[in-house]
């Protein structure tokens, strides 16, 4: 046989003699029969033939890798055999697939058949049928196991963990029915665990059963303590003892899993007996009564002490914990003997104290603990003020449906549904107080010794960010808390905004470096983005007289147009312009207003801030700030189309008028494919809503001239340049008739739509797959399916709903529980022959 033409195998070139038969080996001078003697030179001349075909591809390719182009590889031999693809699944993670969900379907198949199949049995029946596959299925696991598959007696014990599950609800129906439900399920959590120990126990080798106790373990207790039975425990003394206990399990467990399962389930109790210990001292009226909730929260911090120092990489966050219940003992007491309002102050300087103290020789992580204790308590303490602060600032939103209707006297009265506020004072109090610590650590981290191997420059640039935003929160709730005259609260607002502003635009941007650090532009971030809430917050205040718009928008607009225009570095200028852009907005928005105009007229005061917009990004060029300065015009321009959208007619207009303004500024080089398509879709669209405000349904008649056209000029430029993209040439054609009739056919499927816009998708995914084009295939297919769906999703929910809903589950489940064990035991016949194999001298 020859050798390939894309191998190094020698080819022998030497003509092939005919076949001789017993006429040629008796005697060469007789020739055979003229019948014969064709047949065979027709053999020999198929044969050369084959010969020369072959060694022509050799030919072919020996010059290719001759001389092959400039920066391509060299191709392929045409006869050598393609490498076989990579597997991206192992043999044994499919078969762990299918065993799990084979496992989880047979155990929601016995969910099913418990609560709702096979009523005629009764729950006794089904108890006495489950009871028996339990029995089954827990002795399984010993058999498979001894058989060697170890997989597959993983998911039957999963399986048998649910079945006992279920066996625990059926005695309750049938034996207890009139018993307490909690404490039923207490018994029935305490019995499982049980069972499942003993199981894990017996069968070392399955590492599901003692984590499964373990999780079941965790609600007796609790549960027991809800019931309110007699001798039972009050419910945080009971999740304490849950959480011992687990604390207990993990420290002295050998399997890791057992371990990691009985701490998460300690700390989950854990945190449910901090919870309670915290609801008892918050709700208690007087300092004897928050000091009736100390031992429980004393008792909650030694549990977590003890954790944290046996357990080196649960330090953190248990020392977190016991430093958590140690404030809240203490500042419970302090907030219970100070007046209303005042008691996050209290709990802040328990915090500030806790982070101070907190020094060697305790364990560093125990050290690190407890300053994030006390930045939880920071961050617990600042939301309820940062409420006020929400209030304070967009409160004034709620006026938006009464603006230009007059001034209020306070600013409180600019709040509609604001509730009277018990202690205003305390909220700048608490905000100022919580920005203590982070400015310590941004400015003096020997404070605080905790903290300090981990104080880098991000730290300590985020830190001063932190500081600085709850300083600006103290000064922006000042005037509600006072609650300060309407134009004092108005500059107010407008002065913070506008320093903020300052300090923002005027730090100096961050050089790129290795000795520079990336946490020194954090600052910078942070007042603007204050300077943002400020300046929201005023033009909100502002809307209730008409000068006081026109000056705070006037104002902001200048003053961000002035700071994007000083500020240095890529970023900056660009956030400044583009928030210049949207104040701008704002103030034609408030002129289209005051214009008198109809709404729909109006709109076109609202297009001067793109048209605007697009000027200052051509003047711009490539500057980083041209295209945040552009793309923050887009919201006037969608807010004129909606002012115009209630008259077709205006909205055409508006439409098209945005469209020419995309046009304009595709005449940018750096500008011209996402602004030209833009320009496109915006006069498509001007056109539809002409045509529809002309009274047009049917948008076939419309559209298949264009896609005509657009499939003539792809197809020519195909012929023109053969590598275009059938994307490019034919997307946009076959997408303009495809889209709104698809859209319209799902809407409408009644008639003869449906039918006549697949068939025409069928031929264009056939004229597709037959010239291998992507564009037609995948359009054409995506139509074909969405119909189909469409069309047949009725009939399906029908068929399915007619089979009982645990049967197609069992089915499954089965099915794939089955074909898992025979895939791990081939893989263990494998093995085995494997290390027969390895064995053989």
């Amino acid at each position: 046989m020859a050798a390939a033409p894309g191998t190094h195998a020698h080819l022998s070139i030497r003509p092939h003699a005919p076949h001789r038969d017993r006429h040629h080996t008796a005697a060469m001078e007789i020739p055979p029969p003229p019948a014969e003697e064709l047949a065979l030179v027709d053999a020999e001349l198929r044969r050369l033939d084959a010969r020369r075909s072959q060694l022509l591809t050799r030919r072919a390719w020996l010059l290719a890798a001759a001389a092959p182009p400039a920066g391509a590889a060299v191709p392929p031999a045409p006869a050598a055999a393609a490498a076989p693809s990579r597997a991206e699944a192992s043999p044994p993670g499919v078969r762990n697939v299918l065993l799990a969900l084979g496992g989880t379907l047979l155990a929601v198949a016995a969910i099913a058949f418990t609560l709702l199949g096979w009523g005629s049995l009764g729950i006794g029946g089904r108890s006495a049928v489950l009871g028996a596959v339990t029995l089954a299925a827990l002795g399984a696991p010993l058999l498979l196991l001894r058989r060697g598959l170890p997989a597959t007696a993983e998911a039957v014990c999963a399986v048998a963990l649910v079945l006992t599950a279920l066996d625990a609800y059926a005695v309750y129906r049938v034996v207890f029915p009139g018993a307490d439900p909690v404490v039923a399920t207490a018994c029935a959590c305490a019995l499982l665990a049980a069972v499942w120990t003993a199981q894990g126990l017996l069968l070392p080798a399955l590492r599901t059963p003692l984590p499964a106790a373990v999780c079941v373990a965790q609600p007796a207790l609790p549960l027991w303590a809800l019931s309110g039975a007699p001798g039972a425990p009050e419910p945080g003394w009971a999740l304490l003892l849950t959480a011992a206990g687990g604390t207990a399990a993990a420290l002295r467990a050998r399997p890791g899993a057992v371990r990691g399962f009985a701490g998460a389930a300690a700390a989950l109790a854990g945190a449910g007996a901090l919870a309670e210990g915290l609801r008892r001292s918050l709700t208690a009226d007087t300092p004897a009564d928050a000091a009736a909730a100390g031992p429980l929260l004393l008792a909650v911090a030694a549990t977590g002490l003890l954790a944290a120092w046996r357990a080196p990489s649960a330090a953190v966050p248990a020392s977190a914990a016991s430093a958590l219940a140690v404030v809240a003992a203490v500042g419970g007491v302090v907030r219970a003997g100070v007046p209303e309002g005042w008691g996050a102050p209290g709990y802040l300087l328990c915090a500030a104290v806790l982070a101070v103290s907190a020094r060697p020789p305790l364990p560093p992580g125990v050290l690190r603990g407890a300053c994030w204790a006390s930045a939880a308590v920071h961050a617990l303490a600042v939301p309820a003020a940062a409420t006020a602060l929400a209030v304070a600032l967009a409160g004034p939103a709620g006026r938006v449906g009464a603006i230009w209707e007059g001034a209020p006297a306070t600013v409180r009265e600019a709040l509609p549904g604001l509730p009277a506020p018990g202690a205003p004072l305390s909220v700048p109090v608490v905000l100022a107080g919580a920005a203590v610590l982070p400015a310590l650590l941004a400015l003096r981290p020997r404070a605080l010794p905790a903290l300090r191997p981990a104080v880098t420059g991000p730290w300590r640039g985020a830190a001063a960010a932190v500081a600085l935003v709850l300083g600006w929160a103290a000064l922006a709730v000042l005037p509600w808390a006072v609650d300060a005259p309407y134009p004092a609260a108005v500059c107010w607002q407008t002065a913070v905004a506008l320093g903020a502003l300052a300090a923002g635009a005027r730090s100096r941007p961050v050089p790129s470096g290795p000795r520079h650090d990336a946490g020194e532009g954090v600052p910078a971030v942070a007042a603007l983005l204050c300077a943002a809430g400020s300046a929201v917050s005023a033009v909100a205040l502002a809307l209730a007289t008409r000068t006081a718009t026109f000056a705070v928008l006037g104002v902001l607009t200048a003053a961000l147009a002035v700071a994007a225009r000083r500020s240095a570095g890529p970023v900056r200028p660009a956030a400044l312009g583009a928030a210049a852009v949207l104040a701008a907005t704002g103030l034609a928005g408030a002129a289209a207003g005051a214009s008198g105009l109809p709404a729909h007229q109006a709109a076109l005061v609202l297009l001067a801030v793109p048209a605007a917009a697009a000027g200052v990004g051509g003047r711009l060029g490539r500057h980083p700030a041209a295209l945040p300065v552009e793309l923050a015009s887009v919201p006037a321009g969608a807010a004129a189309v909606l002012a115009a959208s209630g008259d077709a007619a205006w909205a055409s207009l508006v439409l098209a008028l945005c469209g020419v303004v995309a046009a304009a500024a595709a005449l940018r080089p750096e500008r011209r494919p996402a602004a030209a398509h833009l320009a496109a879709g915006l006069f498509l669209v001007a056109t539809w809503v002409r045509l529809f405000a002309a009274g047009v349904t049917a948008p076939e008649p419309y559209t298949l001239p264009v896609t005509v056209a657009a499939l003539v000029v792809g197809a020519l430029r195909r012929r023109r340049d053969p590598g275009t993209s059938s994307w490019r040439a034919y997307g946009p054609g076959l997408a303009a008739t495809a889209v709104p009739g698809l859209l319209w056919a799902l809407v409408d499927g009644q008639g003869t739509r449906p039918l006549l816009l697949g068939s025409a998708a069928l031929v264009v995914t056939l004229v597709g797959a037959h010239r291998r084009l992507q564009a037609p295939l995948l359009v054409g297919g995506g139509v074909l399916m969405v119909l189909g769906v469409h069309e047949l999703a009725p009939y399906v929910v029908q068929a399915v709903g007619a089979l009982p809903r645990w049967l197609p589950p069992a089915l499954a489940g089965a099915l794939l529980l089955g074909v898992g064990a025979t895939y791990e035991q081939r893989l263990r016949e494998l093995r085995r022959m494997r290390d027969g194999i390895g064995r053989m001298r």
